[in-house]
């Protein structure tokens, strides 16, 4: 790596930390009811949200009935956004009169968006009209974030509360979310983004004339469709020339906004923020991969923020970073080095190099490597799913890198809401061992943790982790399964564990190897996808209405502090074992393996 490289990702960790504070801050501000500077003018707009809607701001909720508003609202949204895709044949804002979608792959993108995971079996500019895009997609971008920050909002306050039988209001806390959080930011990134090129428009799509023609060798077919072959049985190919081009239009920038600052990561191009027309230059490029961990960094302190003491938040971003910081760099140095498989055919060598220039397969030029591969160290230890570059073309150890961060469950940082609410499970988790290891009862934030806690919190761990295995073996060992692969060997298995992952830990990017468009993988990727998401949101709900109950216990000789080195070490270490334990034996079967294959 180079100085450059390092001052590149050196950068971006700056800026992120730097903004994390005050919009951190500001997001506890509107979550506890306090003046913001935003409440005059929008203030009037959520006092009549609340009135046409019927909600009573002041009624509060305990867990039961917050996580079934929770669940309520999300199925609502899926069920809507199905019913946009099965019908925008017939419906307007579809100026190419795309048809309706089938019904598996429907299922499958409605269950995605409203789960905030956001994977997609589909090109956007080739499926969907513009109403579905906006109506459907980008809706459920702003309330699918804005649900998981009300979850942990919720949690927050089990933590904070005592002797309490209530944890909030969900129809509250979502509103503030989206009105107060994502929308102001959206509307500002939209902007930043439209002046940068990307595409904002309701026109249909452009056909223009290419400065120079592009040629290329197709088969010939005969009447009925068949390739014609010649004597040797070898198909007959023709030269065909193409001297127009087709550019998808819409509107893009609102949508890339809120996909990168929810966590969402659902690219209007079938090609995501690889699109030129989503993300044209290296300062869009710059805004786009902050805006993923823009929001779960400021919760961070938002989270030490509403409990009273910021130092609890600062050890939790700390963590994030220590675990994230050497990943990003280590991802970066392999495919800097390249695709070690060119010095074993003896290619290159006399350059000095494994591959001159690092692995630029499945980049964008204007991006470059260093761009690329803190992207998708960004998006997959969020739960964002976005992509600027093709992970199946990583080297292995590359590759393995955002397979890595998915499996760890997305608490480095994660989805907004569900990634911090994930990493205070596991701070759950390391309290609960320390306490073993005294002989004390654990406590977190004054709360003694019990068995209750401890169920609801492995309950968590272990569910995620069994989607992913199931999923795989099933994908790995079934006919269906096996027909979406299109690479054999470790990079297939590869394909497949990288998938199911990106399902259960509500992740959506992919390897982009894997046919996924299938009915196999539109259905059991659905029913993961729903899992993932609520049967986690649940049990989370469980532990901050158990919390709010309880009273505050004070700090005590045994006590450990939850705020010092010692504990984001521990952390650090409990988070790492869990997951080296879970996914070792899978990693090695493929990334691990194809690594040592070349």
């Amino acid at each position: 790596m180079s100085g450059n490289d390092v001052l590149q990702i050196v950068i971006y960790f700056t800026v992120l930390v730097l903004l994390a504070k005050p919009l951190g801050i500001f997001m506890a501000r509107v979550y506890e009811g306090q003046p913001v500077f935003l409440g005059r003018v929008l203030g009037p707009f959520e006092r009549l949200f609340y009135r046409l809607c019927g909600i009573q701001p002041e009624e509060e909720m305990g867990w039961k009935q917050y996580a079934l508003a929770v669940l309520l609202f999300s199925l609502s949204g899926m069920f809507a956004v199905y019913a946009l895709q099965r019908f925008q044949g017939a419906l307007f804002l579809n100026p190419q009169k795309f048809p309706a979608v089938t019904p598996g792959l429907s299922f499958n993108t409605a269950v995605s968006f409203a789960t905030n995971t956001n994977w997609q079996n589909y090109g956007g500019e080739s499926t969907l009209s513009y109403l579905t895009q906006m109506a459907g997609l980008a809706v459920q971008n702003f309330v699918s974030a804005a649900a998981g920050m009300a979850v942990l909002v919720a949690l927050i306050r089990g933590f904070k509360r005592h002797a309490a039988n209530t944890i909030g209001n969900f129809w509250v806390d979502m509103t503030r979310g989206v009105l107060y959080i994502l929308l102001p930011l959206s509307v500002l990134y939209s902007f930043l983004l439209v002046s940068q090129g990307v595409v904002q428009s309701f026109d249909k799509y452009k056909t223009v004339a290419l400065t120079q023609a592009v040629t290329y060798e197709t088969p010939k077919l005969d009447a009925l469709g068949n390739p014609v072959k010649d004597a040797k049985g070898n198909p007959v190919m023709m030269e065909s020339e193409v001297r127009q081009q087709q550019i998808p239009l819409g509107p893009a920038a609102s949508q890339v906004a809120i996909k990168q600052l929810g966590t969402n990561g659902g690219g209007f191009f079938n090609t995501n923020s690889a699109h030129p027309l989503e993300d044209p230059t290296p300062f869009s490029n710059f805004l786009e991969c902050l805006a993923i961990l823009l929001i779960p960094a400021a919760l961070c302190l938002t989270f030490g923020e509403m409990v009273g003491d910021r130092r609890q938040g600062w050890a939790l971003l700390i963590t994030m970073m220590l675990v994230l910081a050497p990943l990003t760099v280590l991802g970066t140095w392999s495919e800097q080095g390249g695709n070690p498989h060119f010095a074993s055919m003896g290619i290159d060598q006399a350059a000095g190099a494994l591959q001159p220039g690092g692995n630029m397969e499945g980049k964008e030029v204007r991006n470059g490597i260093v761009s690329s591969t803190v992207w998708a160290t960004w998006t997959t230890a969020a739960s964002n799913g976005s992509v600027n570059s093709m992970h199946d073309s990583y080297t292995p150890l590359g590759g393995m890198i955002p397979l890595v961060l998915i499996q760890l469950g997305e608490v480095i940082f994660g989805g907004v809401g569900s990634g911090l609410y994930g990493m205070l499970i596991f701070a759950i988790l390391t309290v609960f061992i320390a306490g073993l290891m005294v002989g004390r009862t654990p406590e977190y934030l004054g709360k003694k943790i019990e068995i209750f806690e401890m169920k609801m919190a492995a309950f968590m761990v272990l569910i995620v982790n069994a989607l992913i295995k199931i999923g795989t073996a099933l994908g790995v060992s079934t006919k269906a399964g096996l027909a979406g692969i299109s690479n054999p060997g470790p990079h297939g298995f590869s394909e497949v564990l990288y998938a199911f992952s990106s399902f259960a830990d509500n992740n959506g990017s992919a390897f982009a190897g894997l046919n996924g468009n299938s009915l196999f993988y539109n259905t059991i990727g659905g029913m993961i996808m729903f899992i993932g998401r609520f049967w986690v949101i649940i049990p989370v709900l469980a532990i901050a209405g158990s919390l709010a109950k309880k009273k505050h216990v004070p700090a005590g000789l045994g006590t450990l502090p939850t705020h010092t080195p010692l504990f984001v070490v521990f952390l650090i270490g409990v988070i790492v074992v869990v997951g080296a334990l879970t996914f070792m034996p899978s990693l090695a079967l493929g990334p691990i393996a194809e690594m040592f294959t070349h």
